[in-house]
């Protein structure tokens, strides 16, 4: 059987003017992540990555650590399939219908970095709604389509891979409750509640046959908690 590793992003840069750079956090787990997989002597086939900058830069890092460290690494294949979803497009389309319940999301919103718990409680409660189809046909890409882009990617691995191959795939944590829910069969609700338990840098572990997938584990954060250091792990 081959084995594909999900791995989420390092911890990008949540309240800058561009979130999709790494933070100084997200680069050193990045590494730690390398220097973990070299320790664990894990020989990767393959490596695929969405073309966000911190699913790139993350897959860049760990790679270069894993050379360094005297093993032989794959270049990276770049996938937009294993994309996020567009999370500030699911704010823009579903807020409106949320400001009646919730006078104060705007703010919380804006000041996200301020306010974290109450920014989390409220993008959990927009994502459910997208994921349950309540928002206006406006371009926004639908949970439907996002799995079937998901979904569509995971195929053109499966298909193109060798039946022992250790293939890594470096992407974000919506796309890994997508992936969940494909693979498992549990709801959307379901899966983005794992979701939101999803350590940067973390790996779960898909075995597959063929096209024939199974979840082997799920948010392994070993690499991090070994260092001790708390503040490497993080959830955004």
């Amino acid at each position: 059987m081959g084995n594909l590793y999900l791995i989420r992003h390092g911890q990008a840069s949540f309240g800058a003017d561009d979130y999709d750079v790494l933070s100084p956090v997200g680069i050193r787990q990045s590494q730690a992540l390398g220097e973990h997989l070299a320790q664990l002597g894990l020989r990767l086939d393959r490596c695929v990555a969405g073309n966000l900058r911190r699913q790139q830069d993350t897959a860049r890092l760990a790679l270069e650590t894993l050379k360094g460290n005297g093993h032989a690494v794959p270049a990276i294949e770049t996938d937009p399939a294993f994309n996020e979803f567009d999370a500030d497009g699911v704010i823009r389309a579903l807020l409106p219908g949320l400001m009646a319940d919730e006078p104060n999301a705007g703010h919380i919103l804006r000041n996200g970095v301020q306010n974290r718990s109450e920014f989390q409680r409220l993008f959990a409660l927009m994502v459910q709604r997208w994921h349950a189809g309540e928002h206006e046909g406006d371009g926004l890409e639908t949970w439907q389509a996002f799995t079937a882009r998901v979904n569509a990617g995971l195929q053109r691995v499966l298909d193109t891979a060798g039946s022992g191959d250790n293939i890594a795939v470096f992407t974000s944590g919506g796309t890994i409750a997508a992936l969940l829910h494909l693979v498992s069969g549990i709801t959307p609700s379901q899966a983005f509640a794992l979701n939101w338990q999803i350590i940067n840098t973390s790996l779960s572990q898909l075995k597959f046959r063929g096209r024939d997938v199974a979840l082997a584990s799920f948010n392994s954060q070993a690499h991090v908690q070994l260092l001790k250091v708390p503040e490497l792990i993080t959830y955004r």
